[in-house]
């Protein structure tokens, strides 16, 4: 059974696999393919010599044999992926260099080449920003409409002096405006990033991931620098000796780029794949499984998955599933529209779930949540929080988790919402109510008016609270962004 979306052997990422195979219902392969095309910052167009980071054959180390033609060298890679698969379909994936330079009747010949043979269900076009005369991108809005096009755009990284270091020779918005030109005609997108450049921090390696995941892209595909023999870069890492990642430095900021990441981006590739026989650094490349391996581990320990740090309720909810045991008792104490109570119900199935709001609405909503899911361990009041103690006097030092989810109902009234006073004479009555390992969870949201109060009032109450471990978490650096926040007895105990 799958415990994430996404993917079809529980990767925490949405795999390239599990994409395909729901859109052609099919096992699909990319035929990498050179067709002999070069590249602008290599032939004069708007520069020289290249990328310092690609090798002769520029980026096409494992595209097919440029002195073959396309057929044959599709051909001969679908010859040998047809004997374990034979139901399997194909995209014919232009690799090799800048895809897109060359004039627009040899790139219709060379595409369509492709397109005519069996079984070839799409073509990706790897190519660059500057690269797409109009044109062009308007024959691919043209081509897009008969078959699955997909362009893959080289970005590597959104900060203009490193770009310029590694002689990409186009800026950040010739990149961001080629994005949207492609949207307008509905393409699939794929930007290729580079973790590890030159004097590059790991939170610029971040900033990257977050600039393009405001952008209406479709997939990314994640490289780790790799030097090879040869090339400018070599030459400059030789006199110069800039830092390298280790391994362990590239799985941290991929599994955190990857927390980052819009859960419905499509992860094409998550490590590079460099020729053995020219690399100069990392050697831990070699060993490509290892990487990924050790990736899914992190994520596993961290109990995290792409996307987790776009909303803080899933930092919650990791909390809530570190902490909790099948039999304990809970509190919701902003029930809502239900969906907490029933994600606590689900966790304590032998325990009990207790739950408050002060709207009807809210009960009625909850309830048949509740129901419609079969769920029977719990009990709901018609009341303000601030009254937990009184209502629930039977069960002093016997809860092990209380959450508030501060602000107002969604889809609700705006209008009503918790205000401070209530809310901390809520948390103030609650602590008596938690066991010696219970935690008080509160989720505040100050980017409006009275969660704004809210966060400042909770602020000058906490730093009174005394013999309680208080823990604040943000995903973000927005002020006005929810964040979370943990209480609980200094010597408390949780799996977390």
């Amino acid at each position: 059974m799958n415990l994430f979306k996404n993917t079809n052997n529980n990767k925490r990422y949405y795999t390239l696999d599990y994409f395909y195979r729901q859109k052609f219902n099919s096992k699909v392969f990319k035929v990498s393919l050179n067709a002999g095309f070069s590249c602008p910052n290599i032939d004069g167009t708007v520069g020289r010599g290249g990328c310092i980071y690609c090798s002769k054959s520029g980026s096409g180390d494992y595209a097919g044999n440029i002195f073959d033609t396309l057929v044959l060298q599709f051909n001969t890679v679908r010859n040998m992926l047809h004997k374990k698969w034979p139901d399997a379909k194909y995209i014919g994936y232009f690799q090799a260099r800048t895809n897109t330079h060359a004039p627009l009747n040899v790139l219709k010949e060379k595409y369509e080449t492709i397109l005519k043979l069996d079984n070839v269900v799409g073509l990706s076009i790897a190519t660059r920003p500057d690269s797409i005369s109009d044109e062009v991108l308007d024959y691919l809005g043209e081509l897009n409409n008969k078959t699955f096009l997909t362009v893959e755009l080289g970005i590597q990284t959104i900060h203009d002096k490193t770009s310029k270091l590694i002689n990409r020779c186009h800026d950040l918005n010739c990149f961001t405006e080629m994005v949207y030109k492609l949207k307008e005609k509905n393409i699939n997108v794929v930007i290729h990033i580079i973790n590890g450049l030159p004097y590059e921090t790991k939170e610029m390696m971040l900033e990257t991931v977050e600039y393009l995941n405001k952008l209406p892209i479709d997939g990314i595909k994640i490289h780790m620098l790799h030097i090879l023999k040869d090339t400018p870069l070599a030459n400059l890492y030789q006199k110069k000796k800039f830092d390298v990642l280790t391994k362990e430095e590239y799985v941290n900021i991929v599994c955190n780029q990857l927390e980052m990441l819009n859960p419905n981006i499509v992860i094409n590739r998550i490590t590079g794949d460099p020729n053995i026989e020219d690399l100069v650094e990392p050697n831990w490349l070699i060993k490509k499984f290892g990487v990924l391996n050790d990736i899914d581990k992190e994520l596993v320990k961290r109990n995290t998955y792409q996307g987790f740090n776009i909303s803080i309720l899933n930092k919650a909810k990791q909390l809530m599933c570190n902490h909790l045991k099948d039999n304990d008792l809970v509190v919701d104490a902003t029930i809502g529209n239900g969906n907490d109570t029933l994600f606590l119900a689900n966790l304590v199935p032998k325990g009990f779930v207790y739950g408050f709001d002060i709207q009807q609405i809210a009960l009625d909503k909850t309830s048949k949540l509740l129901n419609d899911n079969n769920i029977s361990n719990y009990q709901l009041f018609l009341d303000n929080h601030k009254n937990i103690n009184i209502l629930l006097k039977d069960y002093l030092a016997k809860i092990s988790l209380i959450t508030f989810n501060l602000g107002y109902l969604p889809g609700g009234n705006k209008f009503i919402t918790t205000n401070y006073k209530s809310t901390i004479e809520a948390i103030d009555n609650s602590l008596n109510l938690l066991n010696n390992k219970g935690v008080i969870l509160i989720t505040v949201y100050p980017g409006h008016k009275e969660g704004l109060e809210e966060h400042k009032a909770l602020e000058k109450y906490l730093k009174k609270l005394n013999n309680y471990k208080i823990d604040f978490y943000h995903n973000t650096t927005n002020k006005k962004a929810p964040y979370l926040i943990s209480i609980k007895m200094q010597n408390a105990y949780t799996k977390n």
